[in-house]
């Protein structure tokens, strides 16, 4: 297999993750293209020199545009502020690099829209970073639906609430605008929720949103007066899905308590799922039979026989974190740059996801059922 060349756009926490990624992919799984850590980018200069020297980066840059553009490179990982994600994600399928992208895709759908048809005409590969998706036990849930393990699907529930923006005295940041963020509580969380609904029910078809910004300024970081939320802090739904089933979906970045309350029940006429990805190697079933005084839920533990765990651990119960699902996406997106398979979710799949929050934030604006 060819070796491939990557090139990191952005140091941060996402940076991280795909850094680490690329470092650990090949040693876990070891039928995936071998990866070369070439060049990063980030500025300063001097920031982005020091940290290609942390993440085992071979070069440094603080110009992006000379990152896509070096021949030398095959991939780009974009991990900036969702802004920058079209510009970059254009540039580089220009000059015939495969992308593996943050979410959300980009602040618009028209912008999604561009970013998906580029990438289709040049034929180069996709990844979008929807990784809950990836999780050995969301899979295993999938099979359960799959496989009749509930029954027909009456309804779907879900909520992805935080609390990193709780506290109304914390300062603003570029995620308050919407012309560096775009949407706010959907495009950071609510788009997850999306992913998660579409792989378990199917497509949503139709639904009608409504939203709040609960803090509507927040003081500016220098303590120069108080900077404009423009973006929501909540958003919830009431949707149907292409099946015909309904479900709610709700997100909030300002619920107290909540770290990563990405949470979904799914109802079916002979059992329910429960998850919850603050416990994300646990999965709860419910199923109507046997006797009515043995009936109840049980809590299945993430383990080697569901996907991909068995790569990281030969035991249950020791469990997976948030790098290692990095770690799957990475490892999908490269086999799929080396069979020439279609990657999942890729430019054209966010799209589909993204259109989904856009129509929230367009219901709740307009105040009407939406069709997607």
């Amino acid at each position: 297999m060819r070796r491939l060349k990557v090139g990191l756009i952005g140091t941060g926490y996402m940076g991280k993750c795909h850094a680490l990624a690329y470092g650990n992919v090949r040693a876990v799984f070891g039928d995936v293209p071998p990866v070369e850590k070439d060049m990063l980018c980030d500025v300063p200069a001097q920031k982005a020199e020091d940290l290609a020297d942390q993440f085992g980066f071979a070069r440094s840059t603080d110009s992006w545009q000379e990152l896509v553009s070096d021949p030398n490179i095959d991939i780009i990982s974009i991990t900036t502020p969702n802004k920058f994600h079209k510009e970059m994600a254009l540039s580089a399928i220009e000059h015939g690099k495969h992308v593996w992208c943050e979410k959300p895709l980009a602040l618009t759908t028209n912008d999604a829209t561009e970013m998906a048809e580029a990438a289709r005409k040049a034929g180069v590969k996709t990844m979008v970073g929807y990784n809950y998706l990836k999780n050995p036990i969301i899979a295993h849930a999938k099979q359960l639906v799959e496989d009749g393990a509930i029954g027909r699907l009456l309804h779907f529930r879900g909520w992805v609430d935080e609390d990193y923006q709780a506290d109304p005295s914390l300062a603003w940041t570029w995620r308050a605008t919407k012309s560096e963020a775009g949407l706010g509580a959907l495009g950071d969380l609510g788009c997850h929720l999306v992913s998660i609904a579409h792989e378990l029910a199917g497509p949503i078809e139709s639904l009608t949103a409504d939203m709040a910004t609960v803090y509507p300024e927040r003081p500016m970081p220098e303590g120069d007066g108080m900077g404009k939320v423009e973006n929501e802090d909540v958003a919830t739904a009431i949707c149907r899905f292409g099946s015909g089933i309904l479900g709610t979906l709700s997100s909030s970045r300002s619920a107290w308590g909540r770290k990563n309350h990405l949470a979904w029940e799914l109802h079916g006429d002979k059992g329910m799922l429960i998850y919850d990805q603050e416990r994300m190697n646990e999965l709860r079933l419910y199923q109507n039979e046997g006797p009515v005084s043995e009936q109840g839920f049980k809590t299945i533990l993430s383990g080697p026989t569901h996907p991909h765990y068995a790569h990281f651990c030969p035991s249950a119960g020791h469990g997976l974190g948030f790098n290692e699902l990095k770690v799957i996406e990475l490892a999908e997106f490269l086999r799929a740059i080396d069979q020439g398979t279609r990657p999942y979710p890729d430019f054209d799949a966010a799209l589909a996801f993204e259109k989904v929050i856009h129509a929230m934030a367009q219901s709740a604006e307009e105040k009407s059922w939406i069709s997607l």
